[in-house]
């Protein structure tokens, strides 16, 4: 392999992983918060692809953004309302279970209402736009996807560390109990996380449709696998550790590729056995704090 060939496929890996990260944060931050793996969250990726569709049919596609990132924030906090509000208190198991059952409705509600017929995602000539850099063929979004992701970290790190809102999630993270006697207000506090979540979606789910456009109702299912094993990879529950696994995850799909072109059939099952030695070797991550259960 040339260096050229390594150079592009590490371009590749980085636009990759960084996508990764993007939608992973958004199951970290949930899970962070309320110890919930947010199922539904690859398929709320997919809805917001279609509202992309469908806003660009009738508008710009800088009008159509703002459209779906709003409208994927209310679905997002409608969700959570709806499926997870009243099952506060309930075991863990009943809320998995609740975040699996709305996905299968978000699956099937968009066959119903979309089709299983594959629609192509809305070219925006800003992202697609081929760029020839030296040696080096990439798409525009390749180079933005990795800035906004890194952006968005800082942001983020920014937001938790120094206000309020920032302390509350820290603080119902830490004890939940404790944080609701102490006068702050969890239903707000969640609201705003699966808010930031879903934000997050949005815009993963505009970078994903450049790269892969493609729009049918199963379309989460992958990705949202995917970004949840970055999430247990880099540590879930911590930010910085969902964008170390992004990055890693989409590194080493790529390069497993690059390296070994017969394995390419086998590029999903990669993830997935990264799954299995993380938990086998470190269970809470590179990232992830260990925890102790009170008895």
């Amino acid at each position: 392999m040339s260096f050229d060939t390594f150079l592009q496929h590490l371009t590749n890996g980085i636009s990759l992983g960084s996508l990764f990260a993007l939608i992973a944060i958004g199951y970290t931050m949930v899970y962070g918060i309320l110890r919930l793996i947010n199922f539904a969250h690859g398929d709320i990726v997919m809805m917001s692809s279609y509202f992309m569709i469908y806003f660009m049919s009738a508008m710009p596609w800088y009008a159509a953004i703002l459209l779906v990132i709003i409208s994927t924030v209310l679905l997002g906090v409608l969700i959570e309302r709806v499926a997870y509000k009243p099952l506060r208190e309930a075991s863990r198991m009943s809320i998995m279970i609740s975040a699996i059952g709305v996905s299968y409705l978000l699956e099937n509600l968009a066959n119903y209402i979309f089709t299983g017929v594959p629609k192509g995602y809305p070219d925006m000539p800003v992202l697609t736009k081929g760029l020839h850099i030296g040696s080096l063929s990439v798409q525009s979004a390749s180079i933005v996807i990795p800035i906004i992701t890194i952006l968005i970290l800082v942001l983020l790190i920014n937001l938790i560390n120094h206000t309020k809102t920032g302390m509350a999630m820290r603080a119902v993270a830490k004890d939940y109990e404790t944080a609701s006697l102490m006068g702050i207000q969890i239903n707000r506090v969640i609201a705003v996380t699966f808010a930031i979540g879903s934000l997050l979606a949005a815009i993963g789910s505009i970078f994903w449709g450049a790269r892969y456009p493609s729009v049918y109702p199963l379309m989460g299912v992958m990705p949202g696998l995917k970004c949840f094993i970055a999430a247990v990879l880099g540590g879930i529950g911590s930010i910085p550790g969902a964008v170390l696994g992004g990055f890693l995850l989409g590194m080493g799909e790529t390069m497993l590729v690059a390296f070994f072109p017969t394995l390419t059939g086998y590029r999903d099952a990669f993830a997935f056995i990264v799954l299995i030695i993380i938990l086998l070797v470190k269970p809470t991550g590179i990232l992830g704090e260990k925890t102790t259960d009170k008895v």
